[in-house]
């Protein structure tokens, strides 16, 4: 099989960064390379479209499973309706990133679909391994479902979403919050999730064409879970794609990416969850990932965003 990338998408990066590009990979294992660049990145990304005026921005905090203060923030349209929310987790691998990372990106989501979000300062591993980040999360989500009258919420229509690493923790969040009885969910927005710890053997076809390489994603995972990534006991709140059953499960909408090793494992998920409920999957041909935070004006970002807005607004 062979495979090309879309030619918008393939042109961006250069006319974004104003010429070729070319990161240096870093070794398995080394996550402070990694964070110190996608840190980087994303604070170019994160502004790099026009920032909403009508959107105001309030930081609560709340208290995890251990004790530590973690920041909630919230944002929301002035002059919405009130009704549903959503829970937002940012994504890089669950060992970079931050809130204030993805202020540009939570605030284009609430202007356009006048659904308020809260944003959760979960901790990121190795210094936080499993199960930090989905504890910390669920913490949000009690934290949102308890407020939601003063936020003018209906705690009936909280949904969860997040890319990549942040998706793989808002599915983990689906799962625990389902096992604990904790509060409802109403639906899975996954945008390409990082799901599966054993996706560890590069696929040829792939070459030289993805943007999240294997190498950044055993160190993701070995970050998160130690030795125990891809033995037989990882649980699935750290790595949904081991998920034995997804009866009583949120509905989904999955996105996934042709050019992204994500891609099976999230298929496989949308696959799996839609024997129990309702899923929505789109497998977007010719990208990589997470492509659209550069290449947005591309015409397959566009649909993108057409379905998101679509979805937030139906919540």
């Amino acid at each position: 099989m062979s495979f090309s990338r879309d030619p918008e998408v393939l042109a961006a990066p250069a006319e974004f960064f104003g010429g070729p590009v070319e990161i240096a990979s870093a070794p398995v294992g080394d996550v402070a390379t990694r964070r110190a660049v996608v840190d980087a990145v994303h604070a170019q990304l994160d502004v790099a479209q026009p920032i909403p005026d009508d959107v105001k921005v309030r930081d609560f905090e709340t208290t995890a499973a251990d004790g530590a203060k973690l920041l909630l923030r919230w944002y929301a349209k002035e002059g919405a309706e009130p009704g549903s929310a959503v829970l937002f987790l940012h994504g890089s691998g669950m060992i970079a990133s931050s809130v204030a990372l993805y202020d540009g990106t939570v605030s284009r989501y609430v202007s356009s679909s006048g659904v308020p979000f809260l944003s959760v300062e979960y901790r990121l591993a190795p210094e936080h391994p499993h199960p930090t980040p989905v504890e910390d999360a669920y913490a949000g989500l009690v934290w949102l479902a308890e407020r939601a009258a003063e936020l003018g919420v209906d705690p009936a229509r909280i949904a969860v979403m997040g890319d990549s690493g942040g998706g793989g923790v808002a599915a983990g969040l689906a799962l625990l919050a389902r096992d604990r009885s904790g509060p409802p969910i109403a639906r899975q927005i996954l945008l390409y999730p990082m799901l599966d710890d054993r996706n560890t053997s590069p696929d040829p076809a792939l070459a030289g064409l993805i943007t999240w390489s294997y190498d950044d994603n055993i160190t993701g995972w070995q970050a998160l879970l130690g030795d125990a990534r891809g033995g037989p006991d990882v649980s699935p709140y750290a790595a949904p794609a081991r998920m034995r059953d997804a009866a009583g499960m949120p509905p989904l909408y999955m996105e996934a990416l042709e050019l992204d090793i994500f891609r099976d494992e999230d298929i496989d998920y949308a696959r799996r969850t839609a024997a129990g409920v309702t899923a929505e999957l789109h497998v977007h041909a010719s990208v990589p990932h997470a492509f659209e935070t550069i290449a947005f004006d591309s015409a397959v970002a566009q649909r993108m965003k057409t379905d998101r807005i679509r979805v937030l607004r139906a919540l």
